[in-house]
């Protein structure tokens, strides 16, 4: 629950930066621009904060494993070498 509240506001506090650079410079040019400037900005911050978040996900499934075995890069690096054997089969 409480990763689900941290994502969500994290989103938030993006999107409202993103609305607030978006409607500063739509607001260069007029009002509607001002407008659709900060929609357009917050739609794009809070895609980011979506994408950064997801992507610590992944790798942390990537990195996962025992810390004791070795250092993390050589986990990824058998990872890796693994996926590209399986590809080329």
């Amino acid at each position: 629950m409480k990763g689900r509240i941290k994502r969500a506001l994290s989103r938030a506090r993006y999107a409202a930066i993103g609305a607030a650079v978006g409607g500063a410079i739509g607001g260069l040019f007029s009002r509607n621009a001002a407008s659709t400037g900060a929609a357009t900005g917050a739609l794009i911050g809070a895609t980011f904060a979506e994408k950064r978040a997801s992507a610590g996900g992944w790798l942390e499934g990537i990195t996962g494993g025992d810390e004791d075995e070795g250092s993390p890069v050589e986990g990824v690096v058998e990872k890796v070498k693994a996926r590209r054997g399986a590809e080329s089969d």
